[in-house]
């Protein structure tokens, strides 16, 4: 039986760059000594002259151990992205989460080097795929929650939501203690633009709609993917009350738009739904399914949403008094003698 490797487009075309780009950047490295402007990680100071390098530098891994925790993220996450969201929409994201990140980290490198003059700053390596890394947690954080994680054959469980937590707190403590700073810069620039164009901007289909190619939703207003619901519990309160007026300053500022209570509801909705979904196939090769199991993913999920809907509608109605039924009417819709008030009755 010919043995038959079931990985999107899309997601073969990162992985093909992850190893090709890796590969180019340490024979360069190399051949030259290291001595040369580099063209495919990202220098602060040279990155205006090789503007290209804000997408490269991303699949430019520095060693065995970094490009195998690269290759494994665009591996996994990317095939369950790509199927859940489609390559165009995929692709799209990781656009944004490679190259602005890069942005961000250069402009914090060359502020950096303002302040404190530091040659070392302006001519720091900025490459990897850390910010790739926390753009698909925050992904994961939104689309499967409640999946939970087991490592160690058992020993060790996690749930999805609180994966984006432990990432930067991981990526804090090595950047101040171990001085890897350029993996907690773009650990943080991956984790809010990711965050922030799924909450704000991408659209999605809703899942409760009666077709396949339902209406489309602009961002994600569950309470659930808030941004105070990253962390834990103890701390949600503080961070919350700074996150709204945030909120509120951008929405002043006219740079997002406010979700409607409505939005907020249909989001809730959603969240319920992927929810309950869990996380399909995320290991499977999917064989069996072939081009079927987008289709039978999308019905499983809006049957989920038609049910969660239905689970609120009816708990809202049993919470209404009694409604009391309207009169009878005849063809032209005179109310019968049915409506007339009851005689009077002759007992005292």
């Amino acid at each position: 039986m010919q043995m038959r490797i079931n990985i999107p487009p899309l997601t073969r075309i990162l992985l093909a760059l992850l190893l090709a780009i890796s590969i180019a950047h340490q024979v360069t490295r190399y051949v030259f000594g290291g001595l040369d402007p580099e063209v495919l990680a990202l220098i602060p100071q040279w990155s205006l002259f090789y503007p290209w390098v804000y997408f490269t530098a991303t699949f430019a891994e520095q060693n065995i151990v970094t490009l195998l925790i690269a290759g494994a993220t665009i591996l996994y996450g990317g095939k369950y992205l790509e199927r859940a969201w489609g390559s165009t929409e995929f692709g799209k994201f990781v656009l944004l989460v490679t190259v602005l990140p890069n942005f961000v980290a250069t402009f914090v490198y060359v502020l950096w080097f303002a302040i404190t003059h530091d040659d070392s700053r302006a001519l720091a390596f900025i490459q990897g795929s850390v910010a790739l890394q926390g753009a698909f947690l925050v992904a994961f954080k939104q689309l499967v929650p409640e999946h939970t994680v087991t490592i160690l054959r058992g020993i060790v469980k996690v749930r999805v939501k609180h994966f984006p937590a432990i990432f930067l707190a991981a990526n804090t403590i090595s950047g101040l203690v171990i001085g890897t700073d350029t993996a907690l810069v773009l650990g943080w620039a991956g984790f809010f633009t990711s965050w922030t164009y799924l909450r704000f901007y991408k659209k999605q289909t809703e899942l409760s709609g009666s077709s396949t190619g339902g209406p489309a939703i602009k961002g994600d207003a569950s309470e659930t993917f808030a941004f105070a619901y990253f962390w834990p519990d103890v701390v949600q309160p503080p961070i919350a009350a700074v996150a709204d007026r945030v909120y509120n300053a951008f929405v002043t500022m006219r740079l997002i738009t406010p979700f409607s209570a409505e939005e907020v509801e249909t989001g809730n909705v959603q969240a319920t739904a992927r929810g309950e979904g869990g996380l399909p196939s995320l290991l499977n090769q999917g064989g069996r399914r072939g081009g079927g199991g987008k289709r039978e993913e999308a019905e499983r999920r809006r049957a989920l949403a038609l049910k969660a809907l239905d689970q609120r509608l009816h708990a809202a109605t049993s919470n209404k008094p009694a409604a009391v039924p309207p009169p009878a009417t005849n063809s032209q819709g005179v109310p019968t003698s049915s409506t007339e008030p009851p005689a009077e009755s002759d007992q005292p």
